[in-house]
């Protein structure tokens, strides 16, 4: 794992950039298209104009209409993706005075977006070696006196699932489509891997919903010029974009498909988590924002927070339509394909094999990732073996063990991988496998989906 020694980057920039300034948001609905574009600027040198575009197609009706019934709603929604997106932005300077001029936050709302900045942006202060402090690193004002309503429109009992091409969306498709309940497939960036989900689940992309998000150029342009860089909180920027589809499809339901291994710090001892914005602390932080400055009338939660990884992949294992088209590789999102090298691969490999066989999880993923002594580091990092876990959407340490000793017990000993058999030397005594059933973790769902999990276990 690379730091990169930036502290001393993150002061001078914020001597030179002392204010960072989210300037208006506006909307516009063409056909059933809903387009958001921001405006931030950066002192008066800089400004950013990223957008987002909402293509409801067949998932809501007349989008003209609705937004003009939910006005107040739909601005109130629009404000704060704005809030959210400038993290991407305000994260170049690190400016220590940012200003929120298209409405006004109250001192708890203030409090509630500085926490999600700073422990969303944890991995980012860490590997670029910056000792911010949750107090200090940004001040927050907002001056125009202009607040927004709190909305409720009709909800209906509908189940909008974001989809990010893995294997844990298509579990939490596959169970809500085998319950017979009403559901409209979001996917945020369109790509092979979200787009084929869909189709092996049987559905048409016309019914999906689809968000075009946009960086500005003149980001990547400033990277380039040095200025600071690294991760933000995905899913909370999601989070934000799922309320607006709520919003306008009048479905109730925003259903996530996180586990509880994303409570799992990545920095062992610390706050510092790859995956705060899906931990259980955030969703329980964002519904009640929510529910307080914007409507109560959602419900946002994970189906599988209660599960764990191993149970997770139990139900995939059977889900055989998904297992050629699936892709949970970031390093190769963009041509989609399995990069067969990083944390999230090896993973994936792990995982599978518990289940489908060594030999299987190899077709799937492209080689045998656990005979090949180049991947050592990597799996030491997902083993606990390293001071620290891989930055990357990966289960607990003891779930990766549990996986190696479940492939262990069913692949004869003469045939272990290279890998494999460096876990078995490491390990002396057997790793405890997990109970069945539902892990008493904390979590949001409906009583009624409890029963829908634990058929699928059985």
């Amino acid at each position: 794992m690379i730091r990169n020694d930036h502290h001393d980057l993150y002061v001078r920039l914020r001597q030179q950039h002392p204010e960072f300034t989210y300037e208006s948001f506006h909307y516009e609905v063409s056909g059933n298209d809903l387009t958001l574009s921001f405006h931030f600027r950066l002192g008066d040198q800089v400004s950013f104009h990223p957008r987002s575009v909402f293509r409801f197609g067949n998932s809501a009706g007349d989008v003209q209409r609705i937004v003009k019934q939910q006005q107040q709603l739909v601005e109130n929604i629009a404000f704060n993706i704005g809030m959210i997106e400038l993290i991407s932005y305000w994260k170049a300077s690190c400016s220590p005075r940012v200003v929120i001029m298209p409405g006004t936050l109250s001192e708890d709302q203030i409090s509630w977006w500085k926490k999600l900045y700073f422990n969303g942006l944890g991995e980012f202060f860490y590997l670029n070696s910056i000792a911010a402090d949750p107090d200090s690193f940004m001040q927050i004002s907002a001056i125009n006196r202009q607040t927004f309503l709190t909305g409720e429109p009709a909800f209906k009992d509908g189940f909008l699932v974001p989809i990010g091409g893995g294997k844990d969306s298509a579990v939490s498709l596959s169970l809500l489509l085998s319950a017979g309940k009403p559901v409209t497939p979001l996917i945020m960036n369109p790509r092979g891997a979200t787009i084929e989900t869909v189709k092996a689940a049987g559905l048409q992309m016309e019914n999906v919903l689809t968000i075009s998000r946009t960086i500005d150029p003149q980001l990547l342009e400033l990277n380039k010029q040095g200025f600071l860089n690294g991760h933000t909180p995905f899913s909370a920027m999601l989070a934000f974009h799922t309320l607006m589809c709520s919003a306008i499809t009048g479905f109730a339901n925003i259903v996530l498909s996180n586990e509880g291994s994303a409570n799992e710090s990545t920095i062992p001892g610390t706050s510092i988590n790859h995956q705060y914005s899906k931990s259980f602390e955030f969703e329980q932080d964002f519904r009640n924002y929510y529910r307080t400055y914007i409507s109560s009338g959602i419900s946002y939660f994970s189906l599988l927070r209660p599960l764990s990884e191993l149970q997770i992949a139990t139900i995939f294992s059977r889900l055989t339509m998904y297992h050629d088209v699936f892709r949970s590789c970031n390093a190769g999102s963009k041509t989609d394909v399995w990069c067969g090298k990083c944390p999230k691969c090896m993973f994936t490999h792990i995982m599978l094999s518990a289940f489908l066989g060594i030999g299987e999880a190899s077709r799937i993923i492209g080689n045998n990732m656990l005979d090949n002594p180049d991947n050592e580091e990597v799996f030491n990092e997902l083993c606990g073996y390293s001071p620290t876990k891989p930055f990357d959407c990966v289960g607990t340490t003891l779930e990766v063990k549990q996986a190696l000793q479940m492939t262990a017990d069913k692949e004869p000993g003469d045939t272990h991988p290279y890998l494999l058999q460096l876990f078995l030397r490491r390990e002396k005594a057997p790793v405890i496998l997990p109970e069945s059933g539902i892990f008493e973790e904390k979590h949001f769902v409906p009583d009624n989906l409890i029963s829908l999990l634990k058929n699928n276990l059985k």
